[in-house]
């Protein structure tokens, strides 16, 4: 028996919770992760798991199997990724998760760069607004926008993403221009409404200006819980939005958007890094933040130009 391809399995099931998902995720045929498993529990003489028809539960014994196999894991990780040449060319998959914005507007479009600088990692990236299991899914690390809420997890805020308000030249030219915060909660103005895609509920447009806030709420016609649709939302003359700045530079040049409320500040949007807190971050999962980093850096310097050119 492999005992580490078996503990490597272990983990995984206890992690996914069922057999099937923790195979999925290791690229393994279900009857082979059972069978490492059953190896494993005989090489051990105990039982690790309790199986029923839809999950699996660790025993005592498996509990303490587990901590200790995480340790050890994580530690030959550790050894691999300190020596020199893992930290000259660190290699091997990633899984990542990224809102849709931060995917399609800065990530995807400087791959280019991240694989020049890192041919030997390969990405696994998803690309949604909506929550992810870091653990059940086996991601190594999560990109999200917004303050955190689940505190078991480990956070680094990386960036933030800034935000200017935009209508088409046609929203403009039917409704008029909005000269306060205010006049986008009656008619004949009307914004497009974003809704949170992890509880469904409705956030307010905030705007600050020589220290006032104002929030602004209802007067929507419609309401959608993914950045593609809003921005569709939009284009299609239905409201005025809050772009970020990155995506809104190229249509504010082309002529598609027109920067509205030029004297008030949209809120910033904090975004941070997420892993779990059981899961050492990787030399290859470390590079690949720090060049989101980098990413994000740039995103802030245009904002700050877009800004002031406004």
């Amino acid at each position: 028996m492999d005992r580490l391809t078996a503990m490597q399995a272990y983990v995984r099931v206890v992690e996914a919770g069922t057999f099937t998902k923790a195979a999925d995720s290791l690229g393994l045929p279900k009857a082979t992760v059972t069978r490492l498993i059953q190896t494993l529990e005989t090489h051990l003489s105990t039982k690790l798991l309790n199986r029923t028809t839809r999950r699996v539960t660790v025993t005592p014994d498996g509990a303490i199997y587990y901590e200790r196999a995480m340790r050890l894991l994580a530690d030959l990780d550790e050894l691999e990724g300190s020596m020199s040449q893992a930290r000259a060319t660190p290699r091997g998959r990633i899984r990542v998760d990224v809102p849709g914005v931060v995917g399609r507007e800065i990530i995807i479009p400087a791959l280019a760069d991240f694989y020049a600088r890192y041919p030997d990692i390969q990405i696994e990236l998803g690309v949604s607004d909506r929550p992810v299991d870091l653990i059940g899914d086996n991601v190594d690390c999560v990109i999200r926008g917004g303050e955190l809420t689940d505190q078991s997890l480990v956070a680094r805020r990386i960036g933030e993403f800034q935000f200017i308000a935009c209508a088409t030249p046609e929203y403009l030219h039917r409704h008029g221009r909005p000269l306060h915060p205010l006049d986008l909660m009656a008619a004949p103005h009307r914004r497009v409404a974003f809704m949170s895609p992890r509880t469904g509920k409705l956030l307010p447009d905030v705007y600050r200006r020589d220290g006032d806030t104002v929030e602004v709420q209802g007067n929507h016609q419609l309401a959608v819980n993914d950045a593609s649709a809003y921005l569709a939302a939009g284009l299609a003359h239905l409201g005025v939005v809050q772009l970020t700045c990155s995506m809104a530079a190229p249509l504010i040049k082309r002529g598609a958007v027109t920067r509205v409320l030029e004297d008030w500040q949209a809120e910033s949007l904090p975004l941070y890094v997420v892993y779990p807190p059981n899961r050492h971050l990787s030399h290859k999962v470390r590079v690949f933040v720090d060049w989101v980093v980098e990413l994000l850096s740039r995103e802030a310097a245009a904002g700050v130009q877009l800004r002031c050119a406004a």
